[in-house]
Parts: C-alpha cells; structure tokens; sequence
C-alpha cells in the first residue's frame, strides 16, 4: 500500500497558519512513508470559488516548498460525483427533501424549545409519489439527504484513540442542494475513493463528519481510510484565532518577511511533546514526524513566536544561501558583509539598511567630541582590518582616559548613526578608512 494522503482547501480565500497546519502534517507525513501527497482543490463553491484564491494557494504552498504529486479541480470531476449520486438514490440511500430553509428554522427552535436535539426528523421519508409531485408542481425543488444507519461508528484514531459516533444523533446529511450544486461531503468521500487516499489528516472540527463520511463511503463500496485529527490552533490567551487570522495569512506572513521554514518549523511541532524549535529543513521536519507526539489540548499560538523562529533562521544562515536574495536587494560586501550583520537582522531586508550605513554617505550624527578628535588622530594607517579595532580603541582610552559607554558610544554614533548594531570591529573595515577618517570629522560621507 502506498501512503496517499491529500490537503483539500477552498479557493474561497488565501491559506492562514490554521488551514496551512494540514498542509504541513499531511505532506510531512506523505514524505516521511515514502508515499504521495495530493493537491486537491475543493472549488464546488461556485459562487464563492475563483481562479485568483486558486493561483494564491499554489503560490502559498510554493513558499512552504510543499510540493504535490498530483493536482485535481473538484470542479473538473462532477461526472464522478453525478454518478456516485445515482448509485446511492437506486440504493435508496440518497432521498428528496422539500422543506425550504425557513421551515427547517422553525423546526429546528421547536424541538430546542421542548428540550429535544435539532437533529432532522426525516419526514420527507413518508413522503408518497404525489406528495412529492404536488410539491414540485409548487415550483418546489428537492435538496438531497443521505439515509444515516443510525448507529454507532467507530475508528481508530492516529490522534484521538478509539472514537465512537452514533449517527442516530445526526441529521441526515444534505449531499445536494435544491440548485443541483454538490456540498462538500459527497465530492470529498468520492475524491477519497477514486484517488486512493490511505490517511486523511485533518482538525478535530472534522470528528463528527467522518461518522457521516465512515457511512457515505461504505455504501459506495469504498475502502476506509485511517483518520487523524489533530486539535485546533488558538490564540495564546486560548481563544480562537478566527478573528485574527487576515494577519495571520501566508500571504501577509511572506509580506512580513517570515522565513517560510519558521512557519513549517512552527505548524509541525505546535502542540506537540517536542520543544518549537527553528529546523532548517523539510527534510528533518519530516524524519521528526510522529503521531504519537501531537497532543489532545489545543495548541496556543502566539505569533510573536513565528517572528523569533523566523529571526533564528535566518541567523543560521551561511551566505551562500542568503546570496541571490542580498544581490536582489542592492546589497554587496560578500559574506564578510554577511557575517559582520545577520546576527543583528530580525528580516532579510534590513541588510540593505547596514550595507547603506557602511558603503553610502552618512549624514553626521554627532562631531567635535573630544572622544573623535583622538580617534582621528589615532585611526591605523593602511587598511583597515577586524583586528584594527581593539588597539585603536586602547589607544583612544589611555590618550582621553575616557572608557566603556563613554569611549564607545561616541564612536558607534559617529561611525554608524545608530545607538546600537552590530560589533565594530567587524563594520570597521567594511566602512572603510576614508569614509572613517570623514565621518569622525563630521562631514557627510
């Protein structure tokens, strides 16, 4: 058997780290069985569907580096749906239902109001040919329900342990609304089938529509997958994410200059018994991966957390990797650059801001202390190099008898304009010695 296993997300919007979760344990989990992981695009939605969310989506997975081995459109697959369709209603397992959606309301508050479960009570079972005709000819249009067994259904869960669901507790699923357009559960059992998926890993929001799904496959003779649902991400105070998540977006995240290793690093171990920890691989993501190690309670998020991965990664990077990205930003200096600044960068982009301080002018920030005066005096001839900073300095204390904050600030100001950064020694050769010598004079250079 090979392990297939698919993300099936709506293109009725962008991916958020919530929808992205599946993606990442789905494919971690494909990767490291050797199996296949299925791009599956559940856009029966037609209304609320577009090709723009459809091309964001790839382009989201794309930044995760989440590659698939197979791309479907539910959209191109509704024969399948139609004929699977038939098949139940000759089983008579699919059947016509008339009420309208504010008859179902009422229903719905009634059976509230006496204390009893607003679960469908399927009159429309006891419909007869001419009620059925007397509605149609009303200009009523049946929606389509799946006849429940009314039992228990039990699975193994990969996550949950033993799970039991007793369908005679659930409505009867609508498969097929009243303008002929398939809901989500027929398409996805049927996808299940026909793309032979093995595991389908998913959120505990899914529990209870597998009991209907768990029946749905089976009467069409398919093979049960193994399950997995994992708890749902929340906020670090514990509530949901739901209003947070436009900020939350891959999208926005990639805007933000997230390394797309922080998020996979993040959605891969959230939850989990094993620390959030920055990878820099799928690769180890994946030989990491475990079942066993995903927790029952929800798992807190707090993105600052994304932001101090990302900031983490991107200071284990060696400059051969960060390379094409510097050249695209207008950044040179080569990996002395590289090595002198990526301690002190939060995001790839604020190197461009350390390359302007050591190679273009540099408005004066502080001049006529005497702390300058001597550094100009003192300053090494030739070229400058890292070793070249600690003998200046000395020299420079021992001739103003000035040290710590009092001997350093000054020079860190003049040379850079910043209170802070990173070592000197190291942008010292960098800035070179005449825009040096022109800076501790106070001019723009």
């Amino acid at each position: 058997m090979t392990v297939t296993v698919r993300f099936a997300p709506s293109p009725t919007g962008r991916l958020h780290v919530g929808n992205a979760r599946a993606a990442v344990l789905n494919w971690l989990f494909a990767r490291q069985s050797g199996g296949r992981f299925v791009l599956r695009l559940d856009d029966t939605d037609r209304e609320r569907s577009t090709e723009d969310f459809a091309r964001g989506i790839e382009t989201d997975l794309a930044w995760l580096d989440l590659n698939h081995d197979l791309f479907v459109r539910q959209s191109d697959r509704f024969a399948l749906y139609t004929e699977a369709a038939e098949r139940l209603k000759e089983a008579g397992r699919l059947y016509p239902a008339y009420e309208t959606a504010d008859e179902l309301d009422r229903r719905r508050l009634r059976q509230r109001a006496r204390g009893q479960p607003p679960v469908y009570d399927r009159a429309a079972l006891s419909l007869t040919n001419e009620d059925r005709a007397r509605l149609e000819g009303e200009g009523r249009k049946p929606h389509w329900r799946f006849k429940l067994n009314q039992t228990p259904v039990t699975w193994r869960d990969l996550v949950r342990g033993d799970v039991a669901i007793d369908t005679a507790t659930l409505s009867d699923p609508v498969l097929i609304r009243e303008d002929g357009q398939f809901l989500y559960t027929l398409p996805s059992v049927v996808d299940d089938i026909d793309l032979a998926i093995t595991h389908v890993i998913r959120g505990e929001d899914h529990v209870v529509n597998t009991a209907a799904q768990i029946e749905i496959l089976e009467a069409l003779g398919g093979a049960r997958p193994v399950f997995a649902h994992y708890p749902m991400i929340v906020g670090a105070d514990g509530e949901k994410l739901s209003k947070r998540l436009g900020s939350l977006s891959l999208e926005s995240l990639r805007e933000d200059g997230i390394d797309p290793m922080a998020v996979n690093s993040l959605l891969a171990k959230i939850g989990t018994s094993d620390p959030v920890e920055p990878r820099r691989t799928l690769a180890e993501l994946a030989a990491d991966f475990a079942f066993e190690k995903i927790g029952h309670a929800p798992a807190r998020l707090d993105p600052d957390d994304l932001k101090r991965l990302s900031t983490r990664l991107l200071h284990l990077k060696p400059f051969a990797e960060v390379a094409p990205a510097l050249a695209a930003l207008g950044v040179g200096g080569g990996e002395p650059f590289w090595l002198a600044v990526h301690d002190n960068l939060a995001t790839l982009d604020q190197a461009l801001d350390w390359w302007r301080i050591v190679a273009e002018p540099l408005d004066p920030a502080i001049s006529g202390d005497p702390v300058l005066l001597a550094a100009g005096q003192l300053l090494p001839e030739g070229e400058l190099a890292e070793t070249s900073w600690q003998p200046w300095t000395k020299a420079i204390a021992a001739a103003t008898g000035l040290k710590g904050r009092d001997l350093f600030h000054p020079l860190r100001l003049a040379l850079t304009g910043r209170e802070q950064g990173p070592e000197m020694k190291k942008l010292l050769p960098l800035i070179g010695r005449e825009r040096v010598l022109a800076r501790l004079r106070g001019q723009r250079a």
